[in-house]
């Protein structure tokens, strides 16, 4: 199913609201759980996701965007709001980035799926253009994992069990 500028666009921004979203609720629970050093990488999450979709509600201009219920988004979820792994409170850094690189990574695909498949040659430039951005931020993320020491407990050694 091919998408019109303004319903790609409409996507876009909510793509990335619903990223920011989501990393800000991490956040908070991170904050909550005095796990500061992950709320922190959460936190940067959130100002990616607000910068790209400031840039792409510029490039809107004075397109009117459709103002889409839920049920008419064309995805299975969110690309970039990854599953319940998120919300463990004994996350570590690590965890968080790799939880956020899945995240870029959906993102990036979808860009990327909905460039190739669009008949219009704008979409289909957008979709490849905001597909190397999502790139580069999994990009990001690699480098940032390879400088951040991996956990050396797994999430099963909690130390405060529900009863």
């Amino acid at each position: 199913m091919s998408y019109t500028l303004p319903e790609f666009l409409a996507h876009a921004v909510a793509l990335e609201q619903e990223a920011a979203d989501r990393y800000l609720e991490l956040a908070d629970m991170m904050e909550a759980q005095q796990n500061n050093a992950v709320a922190s990488v959460f936190r940067d999450m959130v100002r990616y996701s607000e910068m790209h979709r400031d840039e792409i509600r510029a490039r809107v201009g004075a397109t009117e965007l459709p103002k889409l219920k839920s049920w008419q988004y064309r995805w299975r979820s969110p690309p970039e709001v990854g599953g319940e792994e998120g919300f463990d409170y004994l996350m570590e850094p690590y965890h968080a980035l790799r939880y956020a690189r899945g995240n870029e990574l959906r993102a990036m695909e979808y860009y990327r799926d909905v460039g190739a498949e669009s008949s219009d040659a704008e979409v289909k430039r957008l979709g490849a253009e905001f597909a190397a951005e999502e790139s580069g931020h999994v990009a990001a993320l690699d480098e940032w994992l390879a400088r951040t020491p991996r956990p050396s407990a797994t999430w099963d050694a909690d130390p405060d069990p529900l009863p």
